[in-house]
């Protein structure tokens, strides 16, 4: 039989007036097909038109028919005109993200909790991601919506904070010599300095430490039309005020089909420690190697360290690490 707008049910449970309902499919026999509740995120078919007891009749509201609905609001706060509405437990609608959104609040002025309001429902699903809800079984999110937890992926996927180490113990001298165990004394030759608490790359005090060298092959992720920042961490021994260490850096890319020798050096010099902190105080500086300068994958980066010309005057000074701050991007294979 063909109805419009109105159709008669049987309630499978005691239903109140204004409650969205679907059909309950677990007694598929019933004539009229029963109606429960349809709960918080549930679709639903329509709208009760006044309250049945559990075996009743019950006049529902098809959702397919025209114009607004009056529907019992379950928020706890009160709502505006135009809110999003959700449906809700035990067949009300709600402001609270769950499932997808099934319409709009027209009633005008406030809305307090439990009240009976206008609602405009939709008759398609919803095509926006705001508008749907996760449901996440997982519990890997705090967000509501498709659309923020997606944000919150690709935040995540595409961040300014991707980080690559820079392996010290690949290092070796400039000139290809390797280091060898640290040697105290007037020397420009950088050597292994191994403690019980630390392990680096340590030069003596003197006006012009030799550099050491290393190579970084560039991740399929760098973003090149972003900055790369690198990090130096080092402590100096001792606690002289103009021994304000800088990291002087060249910096060259090997892109793949190119000369090796075809770039410029597009390094420079960090930001300075602080010459007068407490000796063996480990300090963390910067230096930023600029978009217009990076090259993407496959390449890879040769950098050239040392402590800058003329800033080890009385102490020595150990470079414990050195790493990589990326912006990704999004690998299309």
């Amino acid at each position: 039989m063909y109805v419009e707008k109105i159709k008669t049910f049987t309630a499978g449970e005691n239903l109140e007036a204004h409650r969205r309902v679907k059909i309950d499919t677990g007694v598929p026999a019933a004539d009229p097909a029963e109606v429960i509740y349809a709960d918080a995120g549930e679709d639903f078919i329509g709208v009760t038109e006044y309250a049945a007891s559990d075996g009743d009749p019950i006049a529902v509201k098809l959702n397919s028919a025209g114009g607004t609905f009056e529907v019992e609001c379950a928020v706890d706060s009160a709502i505006a005109l135009g809110t999003v509405l959700y449906g809700a437990a035990d067949g009300k609608v709600s402001d609270a993200s769950s499932g997808t959104a099934q319409g709009i609040n027209v009633e005008p002025g406030t809305v307090v909790s439990g009240a009976v309001i206008e609602v405009a429902f939709w008759n398609v699903k919803a095509t926006t991601a705001a508008t749907v809800s996760i449901a996440d079984t997982g519990e890997f999110t705090s967000e509501a919506t498709v659309e923020a937890a997606l944000q919150e992926i690709y935040q995540h996927l595409l961040s300014a904070q991707a980080f690559l180490n820079i392996p010290l113990g690949a290092a070796t001298e400039a000139d290809g010599t390797a280091l060898a165990d640290f040697s105290d004394g007037d020397s420009t030759t950088p050597g292994w300095a191994a403690e019980a608490e630390v392990f680096g790359i340590r030069w003596n005090n003197h006006a012009n430490p030799d550099p050491i060298g290393v190579n970084v092959p560039i991740p399929p992720d760098l973003d090149a039309s972003k900055d790369v920042i690198l990090h130096f961490l080092a402590a100096k021994v001792g606690a002289t005020v103009g021994d304000a260490v800088k990291w002087t850096v060249t910096a060259f890319n090997n892109v793949d089909a190119a000369l090796y020798d075809a770039d410029s050096d597009f390094g420079g010099d960090s930001s300075a420690m602080t010459g007068d902190a407490t000796s063996k105080t480990c300090q963390e500086e910067t230096l930023t190697l600029a978009a217009a300068n990076v090259a993407g994958s496959p390449c890879v980066l040769h950098l050239t360290i040392q402590p800058k010309d003329g800033t080890l005057g009385t102490d020595d000074v150990i470079l414990i690490a050195v790493w990589m701050e990326y912006t990704r991007k999004a690998l299309t294979s």
